[in-house]
């Protein structure tokens, strides 16, 4: 019953995307690429949303939520704030250029070096790092939801791991190689209203284990048992302490949703600013209810687990299997498996957008053809593709992939981070800074996360504290340069036109209020002092 409502769903997302898609441009680079700069708000949305919650959020976050509680949310939340920076303040920069690429948009502002610096640095983060992580935490899940070694006979799980991380790979090759990115979009829309169905009832059939009374009794049942699970803020002790909010974990967070090429390609694919600002708001404020499918659960399966020596990792896994419905375990498998794919193909599609257009025909053969450049693409998708899968497996034993994700993604995201932020903000600054900060950047985070004795002194002040210290001291750095050796700027320079309708959504400035009041109002309430009389879980409780 289980495989099979797994089968049929997973072939009702493919159909579904074939027949929306299947008369889209795939033979130009922006018809490929950008989805013919033809996405509109739900579209851009929902991919922003289904690429970014993949198994390594189902399963890392809500693992890094049964070990430490409810302060982990900061992740989801403050994804939200930098959503609404991304609409007001990157959208209208980068679509004013017309760019497909964050490389190209720094070989503007700097120079040819800088691009193909930023484009080999993306290629690698996305082959060794991210890609082998979805696949790895997908397979993970994969196996211990569908209990696939009972299910095939294979009895060892490092085969089992191997053969699902290539059968995930290889579909996940195909939807993002052949479909290119309007086919990404679409499979993700409908895969994400599958995710939210399905990642909300794993919430509530899991309270229902706990209180079947209703969903406010089993929360405040919760609390009773662990209150000092429900603060926001954490502590020290714990991964996401109150105060690196506000240095690490904000600049991991504004890189990955204002920067990361995986991401933000969606927006550059949009038919105008007006309908990306408008996906983007959506998107943050459907993160202000994201931590209801990855950290809610999280603490539900400490509840009820805790005390049967399930590692964090599992957890998830283990709550889905033992709570849901078998009726529903097939959709839900098959609502995972799209969220895997969605991640993957979306980082495989922005790496063959980066090679084909910011090497293949940057460097190599600046006067190829459009189907040239899109073959490049397809060839070096399956290349990496390859890679990724073959590095996947050699993950095992991972002690947090959450944790794990973050610190990996830190060495690429503060330099890269830093150098757009000085792009954008001044121009002064020469290119010799910025391809500086690139390879100095990524040689402290490497050296302070791995060569003593500088890891002890990052480890001491923080990793989080860490990365916002290398970020500071390479944005002063760039600056001091700019000051000491200033690039000449041409006064008479004019402006790229823009690609699609530059006008801007009325009502983006609003509701970018409206939602960092939200996440103001959030953190407080859930972070007041421990007390029946005061504290949240009383003043809902019946």
């Amino acid at each position: 019953m289980t495989l099979l409502t797994f089968l049929f769903f997973t072939a009702l997302v493919g159909a579904l995307t074939w027949l929306i898609t299947r008369r889209d441009d795939h033979v130009t680079s922006d018809g490929y690429f950008l989805g013919g700069r033809s996405l509109t708000a739900g579209f851009i949305a929902g991919s922003l949303l289904l690429t970014n919650l993949s198994t390594e959020q189902l399963v890392g976050l809500n693992g890094a939520a049964f070990a430490d509680g409810l302060s982990v949310m900061a992740w989801e939340v403050i994804a939200a704030l930098s959503l609404v920076v991304m609409a007001l303040f990157f959208l209208p920069r980068y679509l004013k250029q017309g760019i497909a690429t964050v490389p190209e948009l720094l070989e503007r502002r700097f120079n040819d070096t800088t691009r193909l610096i930023t484009t080999f640095i993306f290629i690698f983060a996305y082959a060794g790092i991210l890609l082998p992580i979805v696949l790895y935490s997908g397979a993970k899940a994969m196996i211990e939801m569908l209990q696939l070694q009972e299910l095939t006979g294979i009895t060892s799980y490092p085969m089992m791991m191997w053969v699902t991380v290539w059968m995930i790979g290889g579909i996940g090759a195909i939807y993002a190689i052949f479909g290119g990115l309007r086919t990404v979009a679409v499979s993700d829309t409908l895969n994400g209203i599958g995710l939210l169905v399905g990642g909300l009832a794993i919430t509530w059939f899991g309270l229902q284990a706990i209180n079947p009374e209703g969903v406010l009794p089993a929360l405040r049942t919760m609390y009773d048992a662990q209150p000092d699970r429900f603060n926001s803020l954490g502590s020290d002790t714990q991964s996401v302490p109150m105060s690196t909010l506000f240095t690490g974990v904000l600049l991991l967070n504004l890189f990955y949703w204002t920067t990361n090429q995986q991401i933000i390609q969606r927006t550059f694919g949009a038919k105008s600013l007006a309908e990306a600002q408008k996906g983007v708001m959506i998107a943050a404020f459907f993160k202000l209810l994201a931590p209801l499918i990855v950290v809610i659960p999280g603490m539900i399966a400490f509840h009820l687990y805790a005390d049967t020596g399930v590692s964090k990792d599992d957890a998830y896994a283990m709550l889905v299997r033992e709570q849901l419905p078998v009726w529903l375990t097939g959709f839900f498998a098959a609502v995972i498996a799209g969220a895997i794919l969605s991640s993957f193909n979306s980082a495989l599609n922005s790496t063959a957008t980066l090679f084909s257009l910011g090497v293949f025909r940057h460097l190599f053969h600046p006067q190829a053809t459009e189907e040239q450049t899109i073959r490049s693409g397809k060839w070096f998708g399956w290349i990496i593709a390859i890679a990724s899968m073959s590095i996947a497996p050699l993950l095992i034993g991972q002690d947090s992939i959450f944790g794990y994700l973050q610190k990996m993604n830190g060495m690429y995201f503060i330099p890269i981070l830093s150098v757009v932020v000085v792009a954008l903000l001044t121009k002064r600054v020469p290119a010799i800074a910025a391809n500086l900060a690139l390879g100095l950047g990524l040689v402290a985070i490497v050296l302070g996360y791995f060569v003593p004795p500088f890891n002890g002194w990052a480890a001491q002040v923080n990793e989080f504290h860490f990365l916002g210290i290398v970020f500071a001291s390479l944005v002063l750095m760039m600056l001091a340069i700019g000051v000491l050796a200033p690039k000449e700027v041409d006064e008479t320079e004019v402006d790229t036109p823009s690609r699609v309708d530059p006008t801007p959504w009325r009502w983006v400035l609003p509701s970018g209020i409206a939602l960092a009041l939200m996440v103001l109002t959030l953190y407080v309430l859930l972070a007041r002092p421990i007390a029946p009389a005061v504290s949240l879980p009383a003043a809902i409780s019946p």
